[in-house]
């Protein structure tokens, strides 16, 4: 019998570590989240999403921030939402290779920022081949869903969605970046994603957010065809500038 209740507390044990991996993950692919929203996306009762928010809290996987509002706010407290922090990010297999950090050092020691700039712009070039393909071969209309579809495949957790309010557009989410740690330090690879995807979608699109500034998801602005992007976003820039981090 002492057996049993030994294998019944690993088989407890292993159950509750398999649910907190499904909320590091939904949080992983959505974007900082609700209790709510994590109870309504995983089956779970939200007493229960808390518990495990708990756990993962007190492991330093997630954090709990003040849900981040663009445009005008509403009355009452922004609600709280729980995001990965970098240790989180790291436990899904995020790559942050030094070399490639140090070969960026160097090329920007050599030839200065316009030489990091170039190489940026050649390493989307050369890696959004197959974003092309996919956005050239959708209809007009789903051409971001298509981009984020097509970033999902390269491990970005990419979502495109109606931007919120009465902006005219889409908001292209990425919820995990492969090199966010690299982009911290040289935002020049930012700037070449969002000047990509300026030019992959055919309109002036806008940088609000990145992982690399801190934020819990990078969101990208796309106007709808005849409008412009809004005049005021937490990190309004251009595509020329998208990504750099505020003095």
């Amino acid at each position: 019998m002492k057996n049993d209740g030994r294998a019944s507390q690993e088989d407890f044990a292993t159950g509750e570590r398999s649910t907190r991996d499904r909320v590091a993950r939904s949080i992983l692919g959505h974007g900082p989240s609700t209790v709510a929203d994590l109870a309504g996306r995983l089956g779970l009762t939200q007493a229960a999403v808390r518990r495990h928010l708990d756990a993962l809290v007190s492991d330093n996987v997630v954090e709990a921030r003040e849900q981040r509002v663009y445009g005008a706010r509403t009355r009452g407290r922004p609600a709280k939402v729980f995001a990965l922090t970098d240790c989180g990010r790291d436990a899904f297999d995020q790559s942050y290779d030094k070399l490639a950090a140090d070969a960026l050092r160097f090329i920007a020691d050599s030839g200065g920022d316009e030489a990091v700039i170039a190489f940026a712009r050649a390493r989307m070039a050369a890696t959004g081949e197959a974003y092309r393909a996919a956005v050239e071969a959708a209809e007009p209309r789903r051409r971001t869903e298509a981009l984020a579809e097509a970033l999902s495949a390269d491990g970005y957790a990419a979502t495109a969605r109606s931007a919120p309010g009465p902006q005219q557009g889409e908001q292209l989410c990425q919820h995990h970046c492969p090199v966010a740690h690299v982009a911290e330090q040289f935002p020049q690879l930012c700037e070449a994603e969002t000047e990509f995807f300026s030019s992959l979608l055919g309109t002036h699109v806008q940088r609000l957010a990145t992982l690399a500034h801190g934020d819990g998801v990078c969101t990208t602005y796309v106007p709808r065809s005849g409008h412009t992007a809004p005049p005021q976003t937490t990190h309004s820039a251009s595509a020329s500038t998208a990504g750099r981090n505020p003095a």
